[in-house]
């Protein structure tokens, strides 16, 4: 079988509004639940991102990131493969609260958190450490996926999750991690790997936080 060439595309798609977004509550790896808007800001994402014909969709098994993830299985035919390895970063004791409540608790420490990668809230994880947890996901599927070059990849998570391991891809030194800001609900990053091998992925950062614009003021 002769190789297939080509780069290879790597979508990754946050998943779509949650009651904890629209309240600042910080989810963690919590499972919650789309608000109706949410399905709708998936589906309008599954409609723009059918047009990359991937040939993989791969989720989260939070049910936030795996309900938006169904919504481009609808359109694209392809079946959802969960991955635990690609939850959200664990927020440790901040898991379930507010905004303000941490920043009460904690002065200080949510912009530390924000601004230095190594930083870990107590109990939970540092972004660092999403980032290892969530790269090997990827380079299993440019060992495994022959099919992968001249195609698409979408992988549906969080965040947090999208931007640790956009920054593990870069392979960019930790004190450059904050320069990625952080991403809208049912928006999506793309990249590009040109490299020759898995040692040598060769991966750009084609597009951050596109979406498909749909405001909740306008439905």
């Amino acid at each position: 079988m002769r190789q297939k060439t080509g780069a290879r595309t790597l979508i990754l798609l946050r998943h779509g509004q949650t009651e904890w977004n629209a309240n600042d509550r910080m989810q963690g790896q919590i499972d919650t639940d789309l608000t109706d808007l949410g399905r709708r800001q998936a589906k309008e994402a599954a409609r723009e991102l059918v047009s990359h014909k991937a040939i993989g969709l791969i989720s989260s098994d939070l049910r936030r990131a795996y309900d938006t993830a169904q919504a481009l299985a609808e359109h694209s035919g392809l079946e959802v493969v969960r991955e635990p390895r690609l939850r959200e970063t664990h927020l440790g004791d901040w898991q379930g609260m507010g905004d303000v409540e941490v920043d009460s608790l904690y002065p200080g420490a949510r912009l530390e958190w924000r601004m230095d990668a190594t930083f870990t809230p107590p109990g939970g994880e540092s972004k660092l450490e999403v980032g290892a947890r969530a790269l090997p996901v990827v380079q299993e599927l440019f060992d495994d996926r022959q099919d992968w070059p001249g195609a698409s990849m979408i992988l549906v998570a969080h965040g947090g999750l999208i931007a640790a391991l956009t920054a593990a891809l870069l392979d960019l030194p930790p004190r450059n991690w904050p320069a990625l800001g952080g991403l809208a609900n049912a928006s999506w990053v793309q990249l590009s790997s040109h490299g020759p091998s898995l040692e040598k992925p060769g991966w750009r950062l084609d597009v951050w936080n596109a979406a498909a614009k749909v405001a909740p003021d306008v439905i």
